[in-house]
């Protein structure tokens, strides 16, 4: 890991932690989260019966990892829970949920866990979001649709109540989110786009929401956030350039951001590349570098 010393705000960084993981297999060592999932999804229990389980996997994630020798001071524990998957999670969080299922966010624009479900699985009238591989490894993620009007801001609070039941269960844990890039790189244009528009068009309107949450963060005690970009390291559709350029916009807007955690910024799965100078030039605080 890179450790950079700039600074936007007048604190300093928290130390990086010795030693870390990126993150932790989500489904519990017997599959507990799978059977919680799909006795919820026969409707053999509830919402709140799910919740409890996903909770008690956490717990036990957070303790498995301390008992491997990571520490609970220190933001060494990932915090990388996901019900289903690590991008849904954003599409809720941001609320940016394709028209053809408008009707499921709340009068606040937050798209409940039931309501997610819908745009992972589909209903009786409308199919779900599409799923692809997560490049090139046997995960799949649901592919976000976004157009020119999409819904897009910080509704959601998940990664503050995780961060926040990890400090009650005595664990300074570091969030774990997919990178604001990334995630528009792997997003494809609303059916009825305009011509020419590609969701990373929205560059601005994500940023606005991650640099709201960041604050939240801080405010519950995370020291250290960390924004996953494998998006980075492959060649995709849109232009290096323009992947380049709406990189050095994310981190120097990002970093700009008073009263935030330190940033750790990974590009799993290869090398960063030419986004790494760009990187380095943000002033981020932590950047992981994949070396296999």
């Amino acid at each position: 890991m890179s450790h950079a010393d700039a600074r936007t705000d007048t604190a300093a960084a928290p130390a990086l932690p010795a030693a870390t993981v990126l993150g932790y297999p989500r489904i519990g060592p017997r599959r507990e989260l799978k059977t919680a999932l799909e006795r919820y999804w026969s409707g053999a229990s509830d919402l709140a019966e799910l919740e409890q389980a996903a909770a008690e996997v956490r717990t036990r994630t957070r303790t498995r990892l301390v008992e491997l020798g990571l520490r609970r001071d220190d933001a060494s524990v990932p915090s990388a829970f996901s019900f289903y998957d690590p991008v849904l999670d954003v599409v809720t969080l941001l609320g940016a949920v394709p028209s053809r299922f408008a009707d499921l966010p709340a009068a606040d624009g937050s798209v409940g866990l039931a309501e997610s479900f819908v745009l992972a699985r589909g209903d009786e009238a409308r199919g779900p979001l599409e799923m692809t591989k997560w490049f090139d490894t046997n995960y799949h993620y649901l592919v976000p649709e976004l157009g020119p009007r999409t819904p897009i801001a910080l509704v959601g609070d998940r990664p503050v109540r995780e961060l926040l039941e990890a400090r009650a269960d005595g664990v300074q844990a570091r969030p774990v989110l997919v990178g604001p890039v990334t995630f528009l790189l792997l997003a494809k244009a609303e059916d009825g786009a305009p011509d020419g528009f590609h969701p990373l068009d929205r560059l601005e309107d994500v940023l606005d929401a991650y640099a709201a949450l960041l604050p939240r963060l801080a405010e519950a005690g995370a020291g250290w956030v960390q924004l996953d970009e494998p998006g980075l390291v492959v060649d995709g559709a849109v232009p290096a350039e323009d992947v380049l350029a709406a990189t050095r916009r994310a981190y120097e807007r990002l970093t700009a951001v008073t009263d935030r955690p330190a940033l750790l910024v990974t590009t799993p799965y290869g090398d960063p590349g030419a986004a790494l100078p760009v990187l380095l030039g943000t002033g981020v605080e932590g950047i992981g570098l994949d070396l296999v």
